[in-house]
């Protein structure tokens, strides 16, 4: 039987996988943007290594996806502990738009940021 964290580590990795083939990216220009090597990014792709805060800000600044979305498919932050009582709404409006693969990474960055100047987060 699987231990829970290796399983939300796998679902990280699958999430980032996605986000990076949606922003036209190979691993290795996501290595370039995040200063993290190759052989580390793929083993948090394929959910072997856990990664640390840092690395996930990395990533998520490289993705154009707020830190928070990462965070919580890492399970290290849950919507509701957030202080801000937009973030459970704002992050399944993110996850909605990331997870529609008829839209390009471009797009999908794009229609993030309008929806956070809506809110008033820039």
């Amino acid at each position: 039987m699987k231990d829970p964290w290796d399983t939300q580590m796998e679902a990280l990795g699958a999430f980032i996988r996605a986000r990076r083939k949606s922003a036209d990216l190979s691993l290795r220009q996501l290595a370039e943007k995040t200063r993290l090597s190759n052989p580390y990014l793929s083993q948090i792709e394929r959910g072997l290594h856990r990664p640390s805060v840092r690395v996930i800000r990395l990533i998520s600044d490289a993705l154009n996806i707020s830190a928070e979305t990462l965070l919580t498919q890492a399970g290290l932050l849950h919507a509701a502990d957030s202080a801000t009582p937009t973030l459970p709404e704002a992050v399944s409006v993110e996850a909605a738009i990331q997870a529609d693969q008829r839209l390009t990474g471009q797009q999908q960055t794009a229609l993030i940021a309008v929806y956070h100047s809506m809110l008033g987060q820039e």
